[in-house]
């Protein structure tokens, strides 16, 4: 990511363990799979640096 924004956030304890179990499955950081399944979610694709950043204009 080009730009990172810091932010706090609270979810239900059992959302929490199942996205820990699913990050450690998938051998990625809680973060990572955070962000993995929302860029899924709002059909958003990993770009190449360089390319112009979709994240930008939602």
């Amino acid at each position: 990511m080009d730009r990172e924004v810091r932010i706090t956030l609270r979810m239900p304890a059992e959302i929490h363990s199942r996205l820990s179990g699913e990050a450690k499955t998938s051998r990625r950081s809680l973060n990572a799979e955070i962000v993995y399944r929302l860029e899924n979610s709002l059909g958003i694709d990993k770009l190449p640096s360089g390319a112009p950043n979709v994240r930008d204009s939602l």
